[in-house]
């Protein structure tokens, strides 16, 4: 099975899981659902890479650290279940599943994000859709909960609107769906909550680049991704100017 395959499948079963724990244990207790989910979605991919890629190392949230990592030729890098906050609130559907492969010498080169609520996995495997360049103003994506005051600058800085996403993974992948122009992030963001959506959104022909501009690193020792943009090509340099205008972490 070739890597983008199955990547796009791992994704879509623990999303189907996921699916199918919401229906068993409800939204009664939304931390035990959430448990639950991190926990057997991450099970299933463990063991599934484990079977049909038994000599690939694995960077997950829900894992520890294998030092293995820094050495290898191919490291998976999952989130079983990016949105956890979102999973467990019923009729949200801003969460994700993320399967990514990175190979050294060549960064990331498969992924797929799975939006299990949407009935959708958008995936290096298939044709994606064409991300629509922005006719208004530049929807800019940002967390449900928290809007840093850098991105509120940015935003008025070029005229934008700030659309409120809840997962990492929706927020990219928001663009594809024209939800959003782009997605700004300046902060402490692991490498799992990026790399899928920053290799579908590159298939797809978005740029993902860090706040200068500058190419994006993945397997790093400290496992961040603390800066980051994506967006439409045209779109990167004015949201870089507009960064280095702003007062910004």
């Amino acid at each position: 099975m070739e890597d983008a395959v199955l990547a796009r499948d791992l994704a879509a079963s623990a999303g189907e899981l996921l699916l199918r724990l919401r229906v068993d244990l409800g939204f009664a207790d939304p931390w035990k659902l959430r448990d639950a989910g991190d926990k057997k979605s991450n099970e299933l991919l463990l063991k599934a890479l484990s079977e049909a890629r038994p000599d690939d190392i694995v960077l997950s949230e829900e894992a520890a650290d294998d030092p293995r990592r820094h050495d290898a030729e191919r490291l998976w890098i999952i989130d079983p279940l990016d949105g956890t906050t979102e999973y467990g609130e019923e009729g949200r559907t801003d969460w994700a599943v993320h399967v990514a492969l990175w190979e050294r010498g060549k960064g990331l080169t498969e992924g797929a994000v799975a939006l299990p609520a949407r009935g959708m996995t958008l995936s290096t495997a298939d044709p994606l859709p064409e991300p629509p360049t922005a006719t208004g103003p530049t929807r800019l994506a940002v967390s449900r909960t928290r809007r840093p005051a850098w991105v509120v600058a940015v935003a008025e800085t070029i005229d934008g609107v700030l659309e409120p996403i809840g997962s990492a993974g929706m927020k990219t992948m928001s663009l594809l769906l024209g939800e959003a122009d782009a997605y700004m992030h300046s902060g402490p963001m692991k490498e799992w909550d990026a790399a899928a959506p920053v290799v579908v959104a590159m298939k797809a022909g978005l740029s993902a680049t860090d706040l200068s501009g500058g190419e994006l690193e993945f397997n790093k020792p400290n496992r961040l991704t603390d800066q980051l943009i994506v967006c439409h090509p045209s779109m990167t340099d004015t949201l870089v100017n507009a960064y280095a205008k702003v007062d910004h972490p």
